[in-house]
């Protein structure tokens, strides 16, 4: 490590105007994927920002349209929160399976959506269930809010204060984990609202995705059977160690094929 200075903010726009004035400070909520990179000096930020002591950034809030979750509540929150496990319990799901139980009690929902790390679990998530990405200046459509590798709409200086999901008809998320990490090799994340089907992948690409040849057909039949008969094209998926783009495509479907018996459970 090296120094740098510790502030720790006590609003939203407080802690905004701490990193416009210093372009090299950085915000810190777990700080699960910015401490391990400062420690490989991959970052030098000249400030932390601590956003985790904000009340407004706390709160989780459900009814019966609607599910918002302040961008520091951490994922062992979400996942034992009693009334969202009830109306959004895919949600919950996902968050109980992220990580082990020190990455759960630390990671917050806010930090994981502004990293947007091509394997992390959430950004699949607030894709399929059209969240809304609230700013201390803004509201962002999650269409509209991953835009590549570790990259977000976000301007260098906007706070994530809240994320707002849509409750849907049904949903549920299934993942084929790395068994050394837990981060997803694929999680798709399959959510039915009236208006139709919604799936986002994360963990194959450089950034989650959206999947429309399952979406229309699981918008025409909501079954297992409808999501096998899918193919998924591997050319722009990603290949390593652990998968090759092929076997990451057809994982995709039958992903989906589960994550639609689980919703419909």
């Amino acid at each position: 490590m090296y120094s740098f200075e510790y502030q720790r903010a006590t609003d939203p726009k407080a802690a905004a105007a701490l990193l416009t004035a210093d372009s090299d400070a950085k915000f810190l909520a777990g700080g699960q994927s910015l401490l391990p990179t400062m420690r490989l000096r991959l970052a030098q930020p000249s400030q932390l920002v601590d956003v985790t002591r904000i009340p407004a950034l706390k709160t989780i809030t459900v009814d019966a349209k609607t599910v918002t979750i302040g961008a520091a509540v951490c994922h062992a929150d979400v996942a034992e929160h009693a009334e969202l496990r009830r109306v959004l319990p895919g949600l919950a799901e996902l968050a109980g399976n992220i990580g082990d139980r020190q990455v759960r009690a630390l990671g917050t929902i806010g930090g994981s959506l502004a990293n947007n790390d091509p394997a992390a679990c959430y950004p699949s998530a607030a894709l399929a269930l059209d969240a809304t990405i609230v700013t201390d200046r803004r509201r962002i459509a999650s269409d509209d809010f991953f835009v590549g590798m570790y990259e977000t709409a976000l301007a260098p200086d906007e706070l994530i204060v809240a994320v707002e999901f849509p409750v849907p008809e049904r949903a549920a998320y299934e993942k084929f984990l790395n068994p050394a990490s837990h981060f997803a090799l694929v999680g798709v994340f399959v959510a039915k609202f009236a208006g139709g089907v919604r799936v986002a992948v994360t963990g194959a690409a450089s950034s989650v995705f959206r999947v429309p040849g399952l979406e229309n057909a699981l918008s025409a039949n909501f079954t297992p059977a409808a999501a096998r008969t899918v193919t998924v094209p591997a050319a722009d998926l990603n290949a390593d160690m652990h998968a090759s783009a092929e076997y990451r495509a057809h994982l995709i479907p039958v992903l989906a094929a589960r994550a639609v018996t689980k919703a419909s459970a």
